[in-house]
């Protein structure tokens, strides 16, 4: 209620015309090739919500949905379309948050701390791998079981 309209475009701008526009830019390639793989990073709060980021959850909503749709509209051309969601991560962006949060976040995680840059890349590393050939679709949280959604 307090974000701007300016702020919503620029949320919506870059968490699902993002992930849109680079897609577009390969998309054509792959179809001729006749195959590809695209992993968008979404985030559970587009599954799920989240308190106080609104927009950003719906975003993120779109997001995923998008890469559902999409991989329905490319999987006759061999491409994999799928989506990592990730949960609390440590990095800079949270390190700047008050320690309080921080903690919150680490004790409402069932796993108890909070997921390593690593292990997101690992999740996109398996999507993008020849292991993922038959996945499609899907999406994967990396949250340590914060959303435990299904």
């Amino acid at each position: 209620m307090e974000n701007t309209p300016e702020f919503w475009r620029k949320v919506i701008d870059l968490n699902l015309l993002g992930p849109v526009a680079v897609t577009h830019a390969f998309l054509d390639k792959m179809i001729e090739r006749g195959s590809g793989k695209v992993v968008v990073v979404a985030s559970d709060a587009g599954r799920v919500g989240s308190l106080g980021e609104t927009v950003y959850s719906g975003a993120k909503g779109g997001a995923i949905a998008f890469c559902k749709s999409l991989a329905r509209e490319v999987a006759r051309y061999n491409i994999n379309v799928n989506c990592v969601c990730p949960g609390p991560t440590d990095t800079p962006l949270l390190r700047a948050v008050p320690e309080k949060h921080q903690e919150a976040f680490v004790k409402a995680t069932p796993m108890r701390r909070l997921a390593k840059p690593s292990e997101l890349a690992d999740a996109v590393l398996f999507f993008a791998s020849d292991q993922a050939s038959f996945v499609t679709g899907q999406v994967l949280s990396v949250s340590g079981g914060l959303t435990l959604a299904g």
